[in-house]
Formats: C-alpha cells, structure tokens, sequence
C-alpha cells in the first residue's frame, strides 16, 4: 500500500501523457475531491443502481459504462431516484463515467449532497479500465529509496551501488558517452509492480537527470547528450556493488555461482566488482550486460566452461597422462 494518502484529487492531478493519460475532469461533487482512495481495484456497480446492496464494493472507484449509463436514463425517466440515494449513502471514492456520458440532474444533486466527486473522461470503458489498473497499481506498490546510480546498457537495467567516492557517477557518465542511458542519479526509487518486477526512476522529477561529478560539479545530462541519454523508468535486472579493491579478500574469479540481493522481496542478481586503478569498470559492467542476457537465454559460460573442464579430466588421455605420470615417479 501506498505510504501516503492518495485522494481523488491526486487522481486528477497525475502527471499522465499519451497511452497512461485518463482525461479525468470533475463535474459534480468537488467538496469531496480530497476523499482517498484506499484499493486499487474499480467496481462496475449495476447492481447496486438496481437495488442489489448485498456485498456492495463501494470501498472501489466506481465506474460507470454503457450499460451503466442506459439504466440511470430509464431511471430518470421513471423519476426513481431511491437507489441513487441508497447508493450514495454509502462512502464511496468517487463515481467516473467514460464515454463522456452525463447523469441527469438528480443524479448530481444527490452526488453534491453527500459530498462524492463525479469524474468523467471521453476514453471507453475498456480502455480506462486497463490505464487506470496499471497506473493504481504502481501508486500502490510496495516502494524504496536507494541511493546509487540507475542505468540501461544494452537494455538492461542496472542499478550501481557503492561507498561514496567509490566511482559510481564517474562509471555512469562512462557508460552514457558509449551510447547507453541514465535513469536516475544519487537516490532511486525503486517500486515493486506485479509482485515480481522492480521498475526504478529518480526519486525527484525536477532534479531528474542531472549528475554530480566531483570536479565539475552538477551536470545536466539531457542538455550535454541529448534524450536519447536518457529514460524516465527502468527495471532493475541486475545489481552492480563497486567496493574498492581488497586484497585480502577473494574474489570470484570464476562466477559459477549466482549472487542475489532481495529489494521489496524480489531477488535480483548481484555482481559484486573490486576497484582499483588500471581497471576498466564501464568495459567490466557493459559485459556483465551481456552476459546476463546469455544467462536470461538459459547459457552460463562458468558453468559451461565447468563441465568442459570436467569432461577434459574424465578422457580417456587425460587419465593415462596422469597414471604415466604416476608410474614414473
């Protein structure tokens, strides 16, 4: 669930273009624009503007469509306006009618009475339907702010992390003058979609795409490389950590065994790479791209070159080699 309320105002708000925008405006009920909304999920409530109360989700958006919006004018024509009023005595978030349909006066003046928002948006029901899911559902997510750089090479997403002043600004900005992208700099927001799925942006739109690179300062990415440098959100797919080079520490040379570090439940794959001078980190970091694409297409190079290995000891000349050898001595 989100940390913060989220209200039918904020709904109305949000920062949406081309395929995510709603087209929301309020035509009735603006006193309960700040009513929040607690579920991600809508209701289509025929059943309720029939009179049929029992298990009513009023607790959901509710949505009104064709079918919706034909029997509320056979009420209207009727005059029976006593199951709108059952209705909307219920607390409901708010009511929304796609195809830009109307609700005749009565209608209204009830939805002003009891302070509930009215919205409506010109997109068909089916297709508000399925962009307001997706975007209630990234609101609603389970979210966390991590500091480090955010970025695409070769279309994976990789979040690099390390100490301060281990590299991770200088390796990105690397990495963007070869042709790949930034995310987000500094602190990402990583939110959870779909239960298994981490999308990660920068946790602050206005500072967005902007870097701190220790000499020259703050830098604007999209001013100095354009947009093509740049995306707005990622999926994190792999975990790079920069620590600086220690000697006394084994590092893996081989890379048989997969690393993972859990965020928000997900575990996601996690390379671990010393610094230290005279290594080429953006060079190191734009291979563990594709090899983690091998692997996503089912081929482990360390493992693969195991079991040559393996196979190399258990021929049939390697064993006489070494049983000749034996004898020798």
């Amino acid at each position: 669930m989100a940390e913060m309320a989220f209200t039918v105002l904020d709904l109305i708000d949000l920062d949406l273009k081309e395929h995510n925008s709603l087209n929301l405006h309020c035509i009735g009920g603006r006193k309960g624009l700040g009513r929040e909304i607690n579920i991600p999920d809508l209701n289509r409530p025929m059943g309720a503007i029939m009179g049929f109360f029992e298990d009513f989700a009023f607790k959901r958006i509710q949505l009104f469509g064709r079918g919706e919006a034909a029997y509320l004018r056979q009420l209207e024509k009727k005059g029976e306006t006593g199951t709108i009023e059952e209705m909307f005595s219920h607390p409901m978030p708010c009511c929304i009618f796609s195809h830009n349909f109307s609700p005749h006066k009565d209608f209204l003046e009830i939805a002003e009475k009891t302070h509930c928002p009215i919205l409506q948006t010109e997109l068909g029901s089916t297709d508000f339907s399925s962009r307001i899911m997706r975007i209630l559902s990234r609101i609603f997510s389970l979210r966390q702010s991590v500091h480090g750089v955010l970025v695409e090479v070769y279309g994976l997403g990789i979040l690099i992390q390390g100490e301060s002043g281990v590299g991770k600004s200088e390796t990105a900005l690397e990495l963007i003058h070869r042709g790949h992208r930034l995310v987000a700099d500094d602190v990402v927001e990583i939110n959870c979609v779909d239960g298994n799925i981490l999308m990660g942006a920068g946790a602050n739109k206005i500072i967005g795409h902007h870097m701190e690179i220790r000499g020259p300062g703050i830098i604007n990415i999209t001013h100095l490389f354009g947009v093509r440098a740049i995306r707005d959100r990622k999926e994190i797919q792999l975990v790079v950590k920069l620590e600086e080079w220690d000697s006394s520490k084994n590092y893996d040379r081989l890379g048989a065994e997969d690393h993972t570090i859990e965020l928000l439940g997900v575990k996601v794959p996690k390379l671990t790479i010393p610094v230290k001078p005279g290594r080429n980190i953006p060079i190191i970091i734009e291979t563990a791209a594709m090899n983690e694409r091998l692997k996503s297409m089912g081929y482990h190079a360390a493992r693969e070159f195991n079991k040559n290995i393996l196979k190399w000891i258990e021929s049939e000349n390697t064993r006489s080699v070494f049983f000749g050898q034996n004898d020798i001595i």
